[in-house]
Parts: structure tokens; sequence; C-alpha cells
């Protein structure tokens, strides 16, 4: 019996010369689709070859962190000066200062707060970007948002978009890795956040738990090496003869090269995440032995994505893990709308020490230049409080930091008003940030595309703007 005829195959046999030449065009783009997953978009020399994206889900205070606002101190207890935008819960209380001082670091000499110590001690290799902003101030929009530049479900994450231009360096590791230890939740939107979107399969993260025995889900082979291997090279023959068929359809190519790459991570995952072999002094720089198990929970996801830099792996995105204090929960760690001081302090120790020894370790094994931290919240804090002792969302002024990469190191660029409430100077969109990371990889974020439905689709979408200034 036959096998029914696919669109493509009744359109190149039936068609007139203008069908031709549409096939022809839908063969180009999967042609392309098919090439190696190696520098797809390179377009220039660039020092990075690898991101880590260090999220802090919920919401990070900048003023109580990265962006001293003197005046807070001196207004004090007093309702907030000028116009109050809406807040997420609209109990906006009186102007509230930092629970934390700060103290200038390093020869840049860049004020950090007792917030984050350790951080603070390698701050000249943070650039700031205090001028930050965001369109939206839930969660789950706001989470989608810094991850793919739209709000919904259904668009590549910037790990999908990278691994789509530039592949991986690594024959037994996909491109695309986040990172949970500890229990720690996926942010609100889900593992859709993760998502390839309508790219290619082999291009949506490989979700990696640091500290289970088993780190990918079956990963530990059912049977027989030979057995599977048999069966593996049987299914592949049938799966070839299918997409032949298919005018070699990416999306079909891209489900064998995914049965291919789960096949070499069999071995490739468990060795990973096997750190035996770490000496005890980088164990210990990182904070491995720390009591507070939630601390060395993300010291170790720290230190693996050193590891997976080093295996060639393009993008690794870490997870936070909760205290349940002021609101903050399993999806939403920095998310304290009460009790601020108590649990910003907890998220803080969690991650201070395990991210300033990631760029020591990264700048002492001559790693940095060539890997770009990314430091980013979906926004920041009101300046003023949320009740008495918590803070209210607020995308319209806030703090990310970049490291490595070709960044400037001990510099800052933008800026907040004196309460760091709006944004005022050199004010940043999550379309600049993603874009300015693009060219730091080497990519124009204007040429990194893909046509879906009728339209050729980007993350930066129809905007953003490298951020030239910060790039050193």
């Amino acid at each position: 019996m036959n096998s029914p005829l696919s669109r493509r195959q009744i359109l190149s046999r039936a068609s007139t010369g203008f069908g031709m030449a549409a096939l022809a065009g839908l063969m180009q783009e999967e042609a392309q689709a098919a090439l190696p997953l190696v520098n797809r978009a390179k377009r220039f020399a660039s020092k990075a070859r690898s991101v880590i994206f260090l999220y802090m889900s919920g919401g990070v205070s900048h003023v109580d962190s990265f962006d001293h606002k003197p005046l807070l101190t001196k207004y004090a207890g007093q309702p907030m000066p000028g116009a109050v935008k809406k807040t997420q819960f609209n109990n906006n209380g009186t102007v509230q200062p930092s629970h934390w001082d700060f103290k200038r670091y390093g020869q840049s000499g860049l004020e950090v707060s007792d917030l984050f110590p350790q951080i603070g001690g390698v701050v000249d290799e943070l650039c700031q970007l205090r001028g930050m902003t965001a369109k939206f101030s839930e969660h789950a929009q706001g989470n989608f948002f810094m991850h793919t530049g739209f709000p919904f479900l259904g668009y590549p994450s910037a790990g999908a978009w990278t691994s789509y231009g530039l592949g991986t360096e690594s024959s037994d590791l996909p491109g695309y890795i986040v990172l949970q230890s500890g229990g720690a939740s996926t942010p609100h939107g889900g593992v859709g956040l993760f998502s390839n979107g309508f790219l290619p399969a082999q291009h949506q993260a490989s979700i990696v738990k640091a500290d289970e025995a088993e780190a990918v889900a079956n990963i530990r082979p059912r049977q027989p090496h030979d057995m599977q291997r048999r069966q593996l090279d049987f299914i592949g023959s049938m799966d070839r003869r299918f997409v032949s068929t298919t005018q070699h359809d990416m999306h079909i190519e891209a489900a064998i090269s995914n049965y291919e790459m789960a096949w070499r991570m069999q071995s490739a995952v468990p060795e990973l995440c096997d750190i035996s072999g770490e000496t005890e002094t980088t164990k210990k720089l990182y904070g491995l032995d720390d009591p507070e198990p939630k601390k060395a929970a993300y010291a170790r996801q720290c230190l693996l994505a050193r590891r997976l830099v080093e295996r060639g792996v393009r993008f690794i995105e870490l997870s936070t893990l909760a205290y349940n204090v002021g609101g903050g929960n399993g999806a939403n760690p920095w998310d304290h709308h009460g009790a601020i001081k108590e649990g910003h302090g907890k998220m803080a120790n969690q991650i201070d020490q395990p991210i300033a020894a990631l760029i020591k370790d990264l700048r002492s094994r001559g790693l940095l230049d060539s890997t770009l931290l990314v430091w980013a919240g979906e926004f920041g804090r009101t300046p003023f409080a949320q009740g008495t002792n918590g803070r209210d969302h607020n995308p319209y002024g806030f703090t990310v930091w970049m490291a490595g990469g070709g960044v400037k190191g001990g510099h800052v660029y933008g800026a907040t008003d004196d309460f760091g409430y709006n944004a005022v100077e050199n004010i940043s969109t999550v379309y600049d940030m993603w874009a300015t990371v693009l060219h730091l990889m080497g990519i124009d974020h204007e040429q990194l595309t893909y046509r879906f439905s009728g339209r050729d689709l980007r993350l930066t979408d129809v905007h953003g703007n490298v951020l030239k200034d910060i790039i050193a």
C-alpha cells in the first residue's frame, strides 16, 4: 500500500512554475534550518561563547542592593513625593529606607549594600545597568517577557534562540540547560519559560536537577548498552526513511537529533554532576559545605554552571530556592511583599557567596572573558513600603548586571531618580538587554530570525538597541 502524499509532495508534483518557485523558497528555509548546530547566526568576532543567566525570580529590590538612594533615609516614614503609579496590590505605605548600609568596593568604588558583601568583593567585574525597565508588573507575564521578549506562552526563550543561532560546542550535551537543585521550583509561567516555541525541538532547555540521583528524567539506561544501541539504530533507519518523504522536515529531523543526544547524555550527564574530582578548596569556595542546605544547593548549581561552560554549553540558567517568607514562595523566591528584611536577607545569603565564587573561579581559569553572566529578575521593587515592611513590584526602574564576556567591569550605565522609582538616564529595556547579549555572542539581533505564521520573528521583536557604551 502506497503511503499518502504529503502536502509538499503534492505541491512539487502537481504545481506549475509558480508552485515550484514557492517550493524552492520553502526548501531554502529548511536547508538553512538543517545546517549543523554551530554558528548558524554568527556575524562577527566576539569574546563571549557562553551565557550564564542568574535569574532572580520574584524581583530583587534594587534600592536594597545595588542602587543606593540616601533620600530614602531622609524621607523615611513620609508620604512618597510626587505621583505614585498603580501597584500590584495598591497597599502603598510611606517611604521605606534600605534595610542595609551601602559600602564602596574595589578600584571602581561602586556601591553595593551589605546584602551582598561577597559580590561587592568582585564589583570590578560587574557592569550595572541601573536604568532597566520592563513592561509588566505581574510575575508570569514578567517572567515570560524577561525570558522571551513576549508576555505569554509560545515564544522561544533567549536560551533557545542562542542555541538556534550558535548551537552547542559539546557533542554530548545540548546547547541550553536549566539547572535546579534543592527542590527549586520553576518560576510562574512554568516550563514554557524555557521553551523552544516554534523553533526546532532540539533548542528547548534540558532541565538538570543537579543534586538528584537521576539528574535528568529517565537518563539511566533501562536495558543493556548494545540492545539499546540496536534499537536506536533501527528506529533511526525508520525515521530517516520517513523524513526523506517529507522533504527533510526540520521538526522531524529535530526529533531524530534529540534521540541521539539523549543517548549521548546518558554518560555525559552523570559525569557532569559527579563533582568528586573537584578540590575541597573549590567546593569550599562555592559554599558546598555550608550548613544552610539551600545555600549549599545553589552553590552546586554555580559549580555545575562552570563545568557546563568548560564543556561548551551555550546557555545555562540557574534557579533560586524559596524560604516562604513575606510572600516569597517556590515560584517567586524574591517576592517579599512583607518582611522584606528577613526574606531578602535569607535569599541574599543563599546566592552571595556562590555567585561571587563563580566569578572568581571563571576568572582564575581564564574563562570569564568568554563567559557572559547576566543577573536579573523580572522587575524591581518600590521605594515605598507595601503595608509596613514589604515592597511591591516596580517595573519602572531597576538594576540588572552583567559580568565577563566583553562588558566593562566596574561600570554603571543608566540611573533611576533620587528615590529609585523611575529610570531617568540611559533608560534600558529588556529588548536592549537581549540585543546586547546576542551582540556580545557575535550575533546581530535583527538578523537572528525565524519565519513563523508568515512573519520573521526574533527575540527582540521589532525593538532593541545594542548598549554599545557597556562593551569593553
